[in-house]
């Protein structure tokens, strides 16, 4: 996904949801290349995921974010509507790693019915990991209707159909061409761009994915923000269109960009 994850956008949730920031297991993740500490031990995080003491449970959770194990998957579904909000995060992140089935329901259930901004963009980005179609029209929904930080990983989710379906792509490609073209934060803008980015490259070539390419012209030669111009251009750069590829070509020529 592109680089437009930025730590601003922490900071305006942060004000939604009017708490401090809890802990975030997208910040945890270490960058490819690096060396990464020991995991934890599962057999003993799986004992926490029971423990009546909510620090414990989080504890159990966050370490599920970083360890595999389809032991802890009926677990975590049952902590998706834990009374503490800071278990419910980790639990949502954990069930982004530990991806399965019989996750998408209870995720998209607790998604409608969570009033904690923090747990509904974890739950975002583990229905994004999930790469299921039942998840669709709920991203599709937090990217028209939730808080900004919400809506940015929701597009970065819908940049995922297509490895889902053709019916998937087509139902994300309208809300992110609105989120491209209306959203006020241009940070949901570029990722809207890198999603139609992905799922144009794998469109063939009709009125959706025609519609989707002026969407992103239109976003390389209009919007005020360099940022999203840059992500609207390196998105049909890689979709390879010779008709955005030619209007990148004279708008450089004129030296407008």
């Amino acid at each position: 996904m592109p680089a437009n994850m930025y730590d601003d956008e922490l900071a305006v949730l942060d004000a939604e949801v009017g708490r401090e920031s809890p802990f975030d297991p997208l910040d945890a993740i270490a960058p490819l290349g690096e060396d990464e500490a020991p995991k934890p031990n599962a057999d003993n995080m799986l004992l926490l995921l029971h423990h009546p003491d909510q620090q414990q449970r989080m504890l159990g959770a966050r370490a599920f974010c970083e360890i595999e194990d389809p032991r802890s998957i009926p677990f975590l579904i049952g902590m998706l509507a834990d009374p503490c909000p800071l278990v419910r995060v980790s639990t949502a992140y954990a069930l982004g790693r530990n991806t399965s089935p019989m996750a998408i329901d209870p995720l998209i259930a607790q998604f409608h019915r969570d009033w904690n901004g923090y747990a509904r963009k974890g739950i975002v980005w583990a229905l994004g990991n999930t790469r299921d179609a039942r998840a669709v029209s709920t991203l599709c929904n937090a990217l028209k209707t939730d808080i900004s930080a919400v809506r940015l990983w929701a597009a970065s989710a819908l940049g995922q159909t297509p490895k889902i379906d053709y019916a998937s792509m087509i139902k994300a490609v309208p809300p992110l061409i609105g989120g491209l073209r209306r959203d006020d934060v241009s940070a949901v803008r570029s990722n809207c761009a890198w999603a139609i980015g992905q799922i144009c490259t794998e469109l063939p070539s009709n009125v959706v994915y025609a519609t989707a390419v002026d969407a992103l012209i239109e976003a390389f030669a209009e919007d005020e923000e360099l940022g999203v111009k840059e992500d609207a251009r390196a998105a049909i750069l890689s979709i390879g269109d010779s008709r955005g590829l030619q209007v990148i070509e004279e708008i450089e020529q004129d030296g407008y960009f």
